[in-house]
């Protein structure tokens, strides 16, 4: 791992349902869909094939890709978002969970066979019952992944290599597993992704009615990754006695401006700027109260000569 100031990375964008009107806070209306995609076009990023994601990921590039990725697989996207893909030919990620699939609002496992053909699709796991994971015991999460894998075999001939965790929740032992297991997994922290990002905590731009609208959309599919070497601690799931967690950011040696980046975080529910201890190499991020239920969430920028670098992550509470 070295710091690379010629990197632009890969940003993913996280859809749900497609004109779902009454789910407002995971449905993105068709209209505007069709303009996150224009707009896209617009400022001449390439939509990026899962198929070509291991070389995307590893290689220094000037050049950002989008890489499109919709969770639950409901019908709606189905009806109403597949067919505009499908006849441009843009590739994205769809993440199946498989205890419902063929249920009622969701895609059949024919409908799912049939879009995986194309070579611009891929079908990501997204575990089996689709349950607050991070609450199960062990025993039964590895249960339910293991149950996900088998019905994937039984019904595509394989296991996806992309993994994306319900929820974004996840403890670091479950993480482990499911490293085993697959060679991604994406999170719903915003951020975006870079060569030095952990395989297994890819960061995702959450759309839908309230974080979709074109004026926050033409910024976010500009924004530039902010590398790190590490962030401490590695365990994301918080319990009574480590929340606050002490937080800290180690960044590669002589990586420049590290002091110029801001933090601001959910912490007692409100958001807030966090008090940030700059070091060398490292920032240390100081709370002074509590995460509440569920999640809680730190969100760091800064402005450079090119532009607005972002990272975020994200602590799932007990």
């Amino acid at each position: 791992m070295k710091y690379e100031p010629n990197e632009k990375g890969i940003l993913a964008l996280m859809y749900h349902r497609f004109e779902e009107n009454k789910y407002p806070s995971t449905n993105i209306k068709i209209d505007v869909f069709q303009k996150h995609l224009n707009i896209i076009r617009q400022n001449s990023f390439s939509f990026l094939n899962p198929q070509n994601f291991e070389l995307e990921f590893n290689k220094v590039d000037g050049e950002k890709k989008i890489l499109l990725t919709i969770d639950d697989a409901f019908s709606s996207f189905y009806i109403n978002a597949w067919p505009i893909l499908k006849k441009d030919k843009i590739p994205f990620i769809l993440f199946v969970s498989t205890e419902t699939v063929g249920k009622n609002g969701y895609m059949s496992w024919d409908e799912i066979i049939d879009i995986s053909k194309e070579d611009f699709v891929f079908i990501g796991n997204h575990s089996h019952s689709h349950e607050y994971l991070v609450k199960y015991k062990f025993k039964e999460f590895k249960k339910d992944i293991a149950t996900s894998i088998k019905i994937f075999r039984e019904n595509l001939g394989y296991n996806s290599k992309f993994f994306s965790y319900p929820f974004g929740e996840y403890s670091l032992e479950q993480k482990k597993y499911i490293a085993k297991n697959f060679d991604y997994a994406f999170g719903q922290h915003s951020g975006v992704i870079d060569l030095n990002k952990d395989k297994y905590e890819l960061p995702r731009f959450p759309i839908n009615e309230k974080y979709g609208d074109l004026e926050r959309f033409k910024f976010l599919i500009n924004l530039l990754p902010i590398q790190y070497k590490a962030i401490v601690p590695e365990e994301k799931f918080l319990l009574d006695a480590n929340n606050p967690p002490e937080l800290i950011i180690e960044f590669f040696k002589d990586q420049p401006k590290i002091n110029k980046i801001n933090c601001f975080s959910n912490e007692g529910g409100d958001w807030k700027n966090s008090k940030l201890n700059y070091k060398k190499d490292k920032i240390e991020v100081i709370f002074f109260e509590k995460f509440l239920p569920r999640r809680g969430r730190i969100n760091c920028s800064m402005q450079d000569k090119d532009g607005w670098r972002w990272f975020g992550t994200q602590f799932t509470l007990n």
